[in-house]
């Protein structure tokens, strides 16, 4: 079986088919071009400089492409990277063979997302957010939740919305006076802005109205679009709550939400998305480290590292 990118020590050179999943063009302080790639196979993705590249290597060394990659796995500032030796585009090697996937069939999540839509009591709220799921649903089951830090993988957008609806179940059966249908649409909602804000599972990068407007703000210009299409008062109660959770889900201004949460499934939505966000960065990270090792530095939780214990079966 052949080796993937995180099978390789430390110091190890290695020789493999590799993605490009970003290829970023920039400039050295002495004016000399290089290119800031990241690779990516099924084990993870790694960071790479492909130091004085010409303009043949920029159109060539495209986002998308699979690439023979020999080089050699190194750190540098805590941080897994590799040193190129060579790079050759390669045409025998499928896509799909070096693509991440959720651990989890998308029949399976469907499956889960479609009994959750039924606990919508609200019949505003189900027509908004069964009409935006219906108009958005390939993308949905395709896409990834981020360019980079959590559930960047294809498929990811769903399995963090299923991963949030389940804790969201959990807690609305500890606290019965949490408003369902209200948490229940805002979980499946909140990051649907992301199908706009990006360009796709491969080669992801963020669009030109992911970069001006972001997904928050086009989600809530999406139930704006939905209530003229369906002939909803957007001034009613029901749709102004749900604008409300979904624009207030980054839970600090700071943080890119232009409102604070005011009600409390509002806060719940925020809690709920960092906590399985950062769980899934963490995780994500322990998997590439052996027991009594930190992880590199997560640079979507403050650049901390988190140590791996050894656990004990009993």
């Amino acid at each position: 079986m052949s080796k993937k990118i995180y099978d390789y020590a430390i110091g190890e050179d290695m020789s493999l088919p590799v993605l490009i999943k970003t290829a970023d063009v920039r400039i050295t302080k002495t004016e000399k071009r290089y290119i800031a790639f990241t690779f990516q196979d099924k084990s993870g993705q790694i960071d790479a400089k492909f130091w004085g590249a010409s303009q043949d290597d920029v159109q060539e060394f495209q986002v998308g492409k699979v690439v023979w990659l020999n080089g050699k796995r190194e750190v540098y500032n805590n941080a897994p990277q590799i040193k190129i030796q060579g790079l050759k585009v390669v045409e025998d090697v499928p896509v799909d063979s070096l693509i991440e996937r959720v651990p989890i069939s998308m029949n399976d999540i469907k499956n889960e997302v479609n009994v959750a839509l039924c606990w919508i009591e609200d019949a505003i709220m189900a027509r908004i957010v069964r009409h935006i799921h219906k108009r958005y649903e390939q993308e949905f089951y395709d896409f990834p939740a981020a360019k980079r830090h959590h559930h960047a993988v294809t498929g990811g957008l769903s399995f963090h919305t299923l991963s949030m609806l389940r804790l969201a179940d959990a807690i609305m059966n500890q606290y019965p006076g949490i408003n369902r249908s209200l948490l229940t649409s805002g979980v499946l909602l909140h990051d649907i802005g992301k199908v706009i804000e990006l360009s796709g599972s491969v080669g992801t990068e963020y669009t030109i109205q992911g970069n001006l407007i972001g997904h928050i703000v086009l989600m809530s210009d999406e139930i704006t679009k939905t209530c003229i299409e369906l002939n909803i008062d957007p001034t009613h109660e029901s749709v102004l709550l749900l604008k409300h959770v979904v624009l207030s889900h980054h839970g600090r201004l700071e943080y890119g939400s232009p409102v604070l949460p005011r009600v409390m499934e509002a806060e719940i939505l925020h809690h709920i998305d960092m906590l399985d966000a950062s769980i899934n960065m963490i995780s994500t990270a322990l998997e590439k480290v052996g027991y009594n090792e930190y992880t590199d530095k997560i640079y979507g939780l403050d650049s901390r590292q988190f140590y791996k214990p050894k656990r004990n079966i009993n």
